[in-house]
């Protein structure tokens, strides 16, 4: 019978596990790619609604408001039905609201389709769910950082790539007011296409999907049944809420980021909107290697220490984004601030793979469950971000209180260490797969 791999042949498309790896940061793409490709563009879409500060301030939180619902279902939904379905049918029904928005003509029917959009931020939580049913433990780390890195680096694209689609499309001669609207067409194609490839290319787990193994009497990673079950399993462990706070102090950061940092470069240092999304789209395409890189770190500390050692670094990730943070808030020239925003950028994606590098261990019995939840907390995080911006009225004031913040949610990231017991019972020899 088919077994976890325990190693990433990151060339290969052959074997089931190596399929849903690349499956599953390019779906992630897509939907990243999606989910942020009106933040770039904000400054045009601003200008055609005649958009006040606290009706951006609304659509920003939008964006992400509705992903900490998803996120807690669509775990749980995992369990039940399978990962290839769950991200098949988030791709397919989530591209509907993106051709919304850029049919909107007014503020309230592009708030609304915004809104909308957020569900597809739970493709986040599929993706971490696929690679860890897939990968063994000495690697899961790694697998489940980078996969959900890579992904994220579509935001960065889309931060670099949509004010040059348009550019594009008014030297072709549409209007300004028709190129956005054309230009976010695109995403929406593009994960209708990925859907269809993720349904026809990958499977559930190694030995087959969660129906048939579950018809024939085999238990699957998500238990019995799923569902239900598997939320309150994870919602009775400490854990999975301290883990909600730093994920809400890490990744919740990364997508407050994502929404303001194009238009605070415009209105700090005067910069194009070129400019802009060029100096915010850096900041996403950390996510190629730096993401990735957290987790991987995360399991060599494992293999030479013990499970506590990838909570140690969790926290010193989490002061090092903190600080990087405040940093950045005072910055007052456009070099210094890209040096301190790629600075703290590095631990924010860092911590987030160190995070979800500690996800498997805390109850495989609730794996969706866990992920679920761990997930909507980083939205939880960006939504308490976008009220505290509309509340500051100031970005560079709400940065240096997040970067506050953010440190001393590092606390909660020390409160996740296991007893000298089930840290043993999770040690990784340096040399076998667990």
């Amino acid at each position: 019978m088919a077994s976890k791999a325990d190693s990433i042949k990151l060339f290969s498309f052959s074997t089931p596990q190596m399929r849903a790896f690349h499956m599953a940061w390019m779906a992630f793409f897509a939907c990243f790619f999606a989910w942020f490709a009106c933040a770039p563009l904000m400054p045009v879409i601003k200008g055609e609604f005649g958009l006040t500060p606290a009706q951006i301030a609304n659509i920003n939180i939008a964006a992400v408001a509705i992903t900490i619902l998803v996120r807690l279902v669509i775990g749980p939904l995992c369990d039940r039905y399978g990962p290839r379905k769950a991200h098949t049918g988030l791709l397919l029904l989530g591209s509907i609201p993106v051709f919304g928005v850029a049919a909107s003509q007014s503020y309230e029917s592009f708030l609304f389709f915004r809104l909308l959009i957020g569900a597809i931020g739970a493709s986040f939580v599929i993706t971490q769910y696929h690679t860890t049913v897939m990968f063994a433990p000495r690697i899961v780390g790694t697998a489940n950082a980078a996969a959900a890195g890579w992904g994220n680096s579509g935001g960065g694209v889309t931060q670099a790539t949509m004010p040059l689609l348009l550019s594009a499309l008014l030297m072709l001669g549409v209007s300004e007011s028709m190129g956005w609207r054309v230009a976010l067409i695109v995403p929406g194609v593009l994960m209708i296409v990925v859907g269809l490839l993720y349904y026809r290319l990958t499977q559930d787990c190694p030995q087959g999907n969660y129906e048939e193994l579950r018809a024939a009497g085999i238990e699957v990673e998500g238990g019995k049944k799923g569902g239900w079950e598997s939320f309150k399993l994870a919602a009775a462990n400490y854990r999975v809420w301290m883990l909600f706070v730093t994920y809400g102090a890490c990744f919740g950061i990364e997508l407050f980021i994502h929404n303001v940092a194009a238009i605070y470069y415009v209105d700090r240092f005067d910069l194009s909107l070129g400019q802009a999304g060029m100096a915010a789209g850096s900041f996403g395409l950390l996510a190629l290697f730096a993401r990735a890189l957290g987790g991987w770190i995360s399991d060599k500390a494992a293999r030479r220490g013990t499970l506590n050692s990838r909570v140690t670094l969790l926290f010193v990730l989490m002061l090092g984004e903190g600080a990087g943070l405040i940093w950045f808030a005072h910055a007052d020239s456009v070099a210094l601030a890209l040096v301190a925003m790629l600075s703290f950028g590095l631990c924010t994606h860092m911590a987030c793979g160190a995070t979800y590098a500690l996800v498997p261990f805390i109850d495989r019995r609730a794996l969706g469950g866990v992920a679920g939840i761990i997930g909507a907390g980083g939205n939880v995080g960006a939504v308490a971000a976008g009220f505290l911006m509309k509340g500051v009225g100031n970005t560079q004031q709400t940065l240096s209180y997040l970067g506050f913040f953010v440190a001393v949610s590092a606390l909660c990231a020390i409160a996740v260490r296991f007893s000298a017991a089930t840290a043993a019972e999770h040690a990784i020899s340096p040399t076998a797969a667990a």
